[in-house]
This record gives structure tokens, sequence and C-alpha cells, in this order.
């Protein structure tokens, strides 16, 4: 039986189960080679996995919804190279998980702030936006002034090194030991520094 468009749009259960064929041939094509190109899954040069600080900053990253406003992905044209610096490449991103790419930007891109302001005005920045940047329509992270949460650590590292995150035994036992003494603020500074300079390492 030839199926046409008004069988099709009339009957539920087979437009359904068309719709998840097409879905699925889809993404197939799509998806499943990425896992097979080399540069979407081997490190780049220099690359590491977080240190236990740069985890917490980006859980706090990430808790904060700071990705509502800022992506992370430059994309590969001269205009947001000339702005922003190098595009982003995939391999930066092998250890994260999950990556934090995005595409809204009420805010510039942040995929390589790393180093580009001190930790000073980042402090700032944080506390009261518009201390530095008189126009900022960020909100203030005042709250972020307090101990990191330190009882987790190991469960998150070792969650992450179950996913190929190169974590040794060493570190993990270490890294409540790094977070002792520091706030969110410090950890999400840290995290913020550390962005995009594997490649800026390696032009």
């Amino acid at each position: 039986m030839k199926l046409n468009n008004e069988l099709i749009e009339k009957s539920v259960p087979l437009l359904v189960v068309l719709t998840l064929l097409v879905i699925s041939v889809g993404g197939l094509v799509e998806i499943v080679p990425l896992f097979f190109q080399k540069s979407t899954t081997t490190p780049v040069a220099g690359l590491k996995p977080y240190d236990p600080v740069r985890l917490v900053g980006r859980d706090v990253y990430v808790r904060e919804g700071c990705y509502n406003c800022h992506s992370q992905m430059i994309r590969p044209f001269r205009a947001e190279t000339e702005r922003y610096g190098h595009y982003s490449v995939a391999g930066e991103f092998v250890y994260d998980h999950p990556f934090q790419w995005g595409s809204k930007r009420t805010g510039p891109d942040l995929a390589r702030v790393g180093g580009r302001y001190s930790d000073n005005w980042h402090r700032t920045h944080l506390l009261n936006p518009r201390d530095v940047v008189p126009e900022s329509n960020m909100p203030a992270f005042p709250w972020l002034d307090r101990p990191v949460q330190t009882s987790d650590i190991e469960a998150k590292m070792k969650a992450l090194r179950a996913v190929g995150v190169p974590y040794a035994d060493e570190e993990i036992a270490g890294a409540r030991k790094q977070l002792e003494g520091k706030s969110e603020l410090d950890a999400l500074i840290a995290y913020l520094q550390g962005m995009g300079t594997q490649i800026k390492s390696t032009q």
C-alpha cells in the first residue's frame, strides 16, 4: 500500500512511528561518526583534567546558571575570532561532563577568558559587576564568598573517572586538602582563569 500524506497525518500511531524512525536515522548519521573522529575524542596538547578547585568552580558555574547568559563556543568566523580569540576546538572539552558550549550570549563568550583579567578583577566583577563594567546587566553573586563544600569531592572525581577522566588515586585522595580554606568565589575564579588556556599555550 502506498503511503500518502493524508493517511500519515490521520493516523497518530503511524505518524509517531515514522517520526521516531526519521529522528533515529538522522541521529545515527549525525552523531555516531563523531565517536570515531579523532579530533572530537583526543585531548588537545597540554589538556589536563580539572584540579579539585577548578572542578568545584565549574560546579558553581553550572549551579548558578552562568551558561544561561555565557556561551563557551567561539565559531570559526573572522568576526568571532577577532573578538574572542582562537575558535573552540572539541579536543579542549573532552573532560567536560557535560560540556558548556551553548549559544546564548546575553553576556560575552567566555571560552578564552582565562588570563584575560586578574583574579581581583574577577572577584570584584562577581561581587558587583557594575564596579568594573558600569553598563553590565549581570547580577551580583555576593553569596559565593563562603566556604566550598568538600564532603563529596572524592565521589565526584571517582564518578568522572568512571566516564573517562584520568584521575589518579593520589589526586582523588588529596582533593579535600586542596580545597581547604577556599571559598566558592575562589573556586569559580580558578575555573574562569583556566578557560581556553590550552589552545593559547599551543599556538
